[in-house]
């Protein structure tokens, strides 16, 4: 891959506006020190040190297209309570309109993951999942029907929380073809998807399982080269997207292209701390690469380098687009 050509695509994010769609979470963080073992039950008593709230879910798809240069919109629920009004706060740092972002009478889907000596000690989840109510989701296709020609790709983000349900996609897809037809533009759906929600994104551009999902949604086992093939060939086949990217940990990616080759993309990780939010960079990348016109494949090159430097800290973390140039300077 020439280095000199991938240094040219970060600079067009700047000129892609983007709009996730899907879960939208907050993330929060409880950093500590452990010195000793609770005498009430064999549990590390967890000595905090401070607490930080980050945009997580696919709130953080955004906050990486906001990092990487891009402008984007978030379309999701929230709730009517204090952590919907921190996640709306957070919101405000990013150059990103919250018109999207409907209030429900669901809580706001939080996930609190305590951490001590740089290791997770336990993660605890407070949500309530499930299809939007009527009226909430007619909120939500509202503001798809008005601002959706506004952008130049979409991004779904589907943690299966209820978000990302088939009225919703039937909508979505409905509005995505009308809107190719009539103004002749390429009009990207990248899906990062759930095994369970995979016949919801039938017409894909690109869809980015991970390694266990891939297994999952192929029904195949994933050992090596040819299998992974096998796998993103029938993951193709059965919801008709133009291109399937497994993303695969150590084993670097493998992108199944519309022409029916697999091209193997080997990590750049140096060294891996966190793999929180990765999946999202992966995203946040491929949809502003191809909002910016260019290849599948130099998209998911990209993605690569991306998630390559994400792993490499710590929490939700997300992309910085002058990292991510500094590596590929280092590539000459």
């Amino acid at each position: 891959m020439n280095s000199k050509h991938l240094q040219q695509i970060p600079p067009l994010f700047q000129d892609v506006n983007i709009l996730v769609i899907g879960d939208v979470i907050v993330d929060q963080f409880i950093w500590g020190s452990v010195s000793r073992i609770s005498p009430e039950a064999p549990v590390p008593v967890v000595n905090v040190g401070k607490e930080e709230l980050l945009l997580g879910g696919s709130a953080n798809v955004l906050r990486n297209i906001a990092s990487l240069g891009g402008r984007g919109a978030l379309c999701g629920m929230i709730g009517a309570d204090s952590m919907g009004g921190e996640l709306l706060r957070l919101m405000e740092e990013l150059p990103a309109s919250t018109d999207g972002l409907i209030a429900s009478r669901r809580p706001t889907t939080v996930k609190t993951r305590v951490v001590a000596q740089g290791q997770q000690v336990v993660r605890f989840d407070r949500e309530e999942t499930g299809v939007p109510s009527r009226l909430t989701l007619q909120k939500l296709l509202n503001y798809l029907e008005e601002h959706l020609v506004d952008f130049d790709a979409v991004i779904v983000s589907d943690y299966a929380k209820g978000m990302i349900n088939e009225d919703l996609m039937i909508r979505v897809h409905s509005l995505m073809a009308d809107i190719r037809r009539e103004q002749q533009r390429p009009f990207p759906l990248i899906v990062d998807p759930k095994p369970s929600n995979v016949h919801r994104f039938v017409g894909a551009t690109i869809i980015t399982p991970n390694h266990h999902e891939a297994e999952i949604i192929s029904g195949m086992a994933i050992t090596d080269a040819q299998s992974v093939s096998a796998a993103a060939r029938q993951i193709r086949e059965q919801i008709d997207c133009s291109s399937v990217l497994v993303t695969r940990g150590e084993a670097g990616m493998a992108l199944w292209q519309e022409d029916e080759t697999l091209v193997t993309i080997p990590t750049t990780a140096r060294e891996v701390y966190d793999v929180t939010g990765a999946g999202d960079t992966v995203a946040a990348t491929l949809a502003l690469g191809l909002a910016a016109g260019c290849s599948t494949q130099d998209a998911a090159v990209l993605a690569n380098y991306a998630a390559g430097i994400v792993v490499g800290k710590v929490g939700t973390a997300c992309v910085d687009r002058r990292e991510l140039q500094a590596t590929l300077a280092g590539l000459d």
